[in-house]
């Protein structure tokens, strides 16, 4: 096959055409529920859940309450890519979301790994909200006096990981009652639990338990989803407000004092945890074939919830940063650790019952997006017909809804929450870079049938330059040792917490020993070494000379070198792109949104650490070792 039918396109005429045929193909037609106030609830269901009851109170602990700014931006970036959704919503009404949006920009092969990629991006996220409900819902048990063995709510790299850490820390004269409830729930979990042979079975069955549930109700009908997503969403919100209602009288504005205590750097370290708090609102375009009005009703869905739920996370955020330090946020479950502090005890209870129904709408809609995935590559022969079979009852893709419960269901009960929360944001990251950067290939294109949404057009060709200059005048005059640091790949000294965790027993003792001996005068009156490290790190100077003195390989001091490097990599590529976008933009009179669109989300993907890179580039190279074996052959277009 010659290497330009990699790239056969499909057109928005055959794709409609297609739509037609499903039925006499023997694919019966998807029933049509949703308006664009059940989008707009879908929308909310989506974004209101982990993002607030839970990763909003790290990033709020590393920016103070200058996260606020981070949240506008993070909406600012999703509107734009919204605005491109929206119009390929608009254009192409079917289910297939950002795959189908690239079959027609790109060709066959991008449409294969933005597919592959959404796959990844509504399984991961399930499998993320999966283990965040099951830790809200046995902490609710617990509150009513059930308390679930730690080898049952526990994922299995959260349990092996914690006690590794654990030991190694109490080894290094940490108690086991001074560790974190973490690391104490982790050790307890691998110790307790029931060993076959070397094997330790610590497996997470509640969250097994929500996704099995969770699955039965999408198998059964968008009719019953969109009822039991109109229900969860006027309950959580609620309770949304109500925390906004009763804090507010609470709120002491001393805590916004320094308003940014950590600077930018402070407030851009939470990119993925507030990105992940937007993630969701793409997955209302996978609903576009059971829509009543798509290219009226998509479009408004998308916008109206990013705006609720922006309006909603800055709220919340302020009353969380007035009602206690900032410093003191950086918790698993922030809203009830608030009121618990200030001994209000009733509404913990409240915040809990919320949490559970925000994270169960939240899958719902997650694992309604990926079988209309996988029904559309099937439909177009990329995937096994089969996954294009619909109920002819239920009007649900049922063999898909299936084994998506049975991809979602296994990893939830042995995968790692911060593992899975990074992947899922560089795959939606990347969805949303490929879709913005379709709309701006089609831009000038003439052939193509529009719809009714449009996104406005401003010509980019001297803002993105100004912006860029900006830019470079903020990095090296107000921000010049950082930058520096990057750009020379200045050497970086490790955290107490590094330094300690990766030193066996007898090395630990004997750094604790040395520096007992010759740094005896800073009153050293502890015997765990993590703690008398980081009591030398307040003075950065200090530490430095302290570190150094220690008798360990320098490796475990400092990290430099092409291991320091490679952690900048996805932000070395993110610059050479954006030079690239900058000529695109001058030669080609780009649209400005879609293309500040793909360049926000770019730019948040180079925020998320290279591993995650590397783990998506391995699932991407999985999926073309797919695409080559059997979807290219199969595809409609390669037997039309």
């Amino acid at each position: 096959m010659a290497f330009s039918n990699l790239f056969r396109k499909k057109t928005v005429h055959d794709i409609l055409k297609q739509v037609d045929k499903n039925e006499s193909d023997g694919h019966h037609v998807l029933g049509k529920h949703l308006n664009a106030r059940d989008l707009t609830a879908f929308g909310i269901a989506a974004i209101v859940g982990a993002g607030i009851f839970s990763t909003i109170g790290k990033a709020s602990a590393d920016g103070g309450p200058a996260v606020i700014f981070l949240f506008l931006f993070t909406a600012i970036a999703c509107s734009f890519a919204a605005f491109a959704y929206a119009e390929f919503a608009s254009m192409v009404p079917v289910s297939g979301s950002a795959y189908t949006y690239s079959y027609v920009a790109f060709g066959e092969i991008i449409a294969w790994i933005i597919g592959w990629a959404l796959i990844m991006e509504y399984a991961i996220g399930n499998i993320t909200v999966a283990i965040s409900w099951s830790d809200y819902f046995t902490g609710l048990l617990e509150s009513g006096g059930i308390k679930l063995p730690q080898w049952i709510q526990m994922d299995y790299l959260t349990a092996s990981n914690g006690f590794k850490d654990a030991t190694a820390l109490m080894h290094g004269g940490k108690s086991f009652e001074n560790l974190s409830a973490g690391l104490q729930a982790s050790y307890t979990a691998w110790t307790t639990s029931p060993v076959i042979g070397s094997f330790h079975f610590v497996a997470d069955l509640p969250a097994l338990l929500i996704i099995v549930l969770i699955t039965a109700l999408v198998y059964r009908g968008m009719k019953e989803s969109r009822n039991a997503s109109n229900l969860m969403v006027v309950i959580k919100l609620c309770i949304v407000l109500l925390v906004i209602a009763v804090g507010v009288f609470y709120v002491n504005t001393d805590n916004w004092h320094p308003f940014a205590p950590n600077g930018v750097s402070g407030v851009l370290k939470g990119v993925s945890a507030v990105f992940f708090a937007y993630i969701g609102f793409d997955a209302i375009s996978t609903t576009a074939e059971e829509c009543k009005n798509p290219q009226r009703d998509l479009p408004r869905g998308m916008m109206w919830a990013i705006i609720i739920c922006t309006l909603l996370y800055i709220a919340i955020a302020l009353v969380l940063t007035g009602m206690v330090s900032y410093n003191e946020l950086s918790v698993g479950d922030p809203l009830a650790f608030v009121f618990d502090k200030l001994h209000i005890g009733w509404m913990s209870g409240i915040i809990g019952v919320s949490a559970v129904i925000a994270m169960a709408s939240v899958l719902l809609v997650f694992q309604m997006g990926q079988p209309r995935i996988w029904m559309s590559m099937s439909r177009d022969g990329l995937l096994p017909k089969r996954f294009s079979t619909v109920h002819p009852k239920f009007k649900t893709p049922s063999f898909a809804t299936i084994v998506t419960g049975f991809v979602v269901a296994v990893p939830a009960l042995f995968l790692n929450l911060t593992m899975v929360t990074d992947l899922c944001s560089i795959g939606t990251l990347f969805a949303f870079v490929l879709v913005c950067a379709g709309v701006l290939v089609l831009q000038n294109k003439k052939d193509i049938p529009r719809g009714k949404f449009k996104t406005p057009y401003v010509n980019s060709k001297y803002v993105i330059p100004f912006l860029l200059i900006i830019a470079l005048v903020f990095a090296f005059k107000y921000n010049n040792k950082a930058t520096m640091a990057f750009l020379t790949n200045e050497k970086q000294i490790s955290s107490p917490s590094v330094i300690v965790t990766s030193l066996n027993k007898d090395k630990s003792k004997e750094v604790y020993e040395f520096i007992a001996q010759n740094y005896g005068d800073k009153k050293i009156a502890s015997e765990d070494l993590e703690q008398v490290l980081s009591s030398f790190s307040q003075d950065d100077a200090l530490y430095k000379t302290v570190v150094d003195s220690l008798p360990i390989d320098i490796s475990l001091k400092y990290e430099s070198g092409f291991s320091l490097f490679k952690h900048k990599i996805p932000m070395w590529i993110f610059l050479i792109v954006m030079i690239g976008l900058t000529v695109w933009s001058n030669r080609s009179n780009l649209s400005l949104i879609p293309l500040l669109g793909l360049i926000c989300c770019l730019y948040m993907m180079a925020e998320l650490s290279v591993w995650n890179w590397i783990y998506f580039t391995i699932w991407l190279l999985i999926g073309l070792l797919i695409y080559f074996s059997f979807s290219r052959k199969n595809s409609k277009l390669n037997i039309q």
